[in-house]
């Protein structure tokens, strides 16, 4: 079993910047692939970020890819995810998410093995 704490959301403005943290606990951490996904009001989850377990290989979408940058430090059992250039379209409910396997596509939710309960992102316009 795997818990998943996400921290570091907030309120901020267009331009700004927040490193989101998500700290895992239970089963080995570094046997599991991370993702990020996001929810706004209203509106389906979305993928946002994912990175392999040794942190070798990294995937975005487009409308995030040049201003996000996911990571993960196994030693300390935790991935992050910087938000640069933040926009208002980027409000949303942040989710870290785990997954014990490879993926071809690791946008798929369906996929996931554990999920964590969000953090809010509020970019102020």
């Amino acid at each position: 079993q795997v818990q998943l704490v996400e921290s570091g959301g907030g309120l901020v403005h267009t331009g700004d910047s927040l490193r989101l943290s998500c700290a895992a606990s239970g089963r080995t951490f570094s046997n599991y692939a991370m993702g990020w996904f996001r929810q706004a009001p209203g509106k389906g989850r979305e993928f946002v970020a994912a990175i392999n377990w040794s942190g070798t290989s990294t995937y975005y979408p487009d409308s995030v890819k040049g201003r996000f940058t996911i990571s993960r430090d196994n030693a300390k059992n935790t991935v992050y995810l910087q938000m640069n250039s933040l926009k208002p379209e980027d409000t949303a409910v942040y989710t870290c998410a785990a997954v014990s396997r490879h993926l071809l596509d690791y946008s798929l939710t369906y996929y996931y093995d554990y999920w964590g309960q969000g953090t809010q992102v509020t970019v102020s316009s």
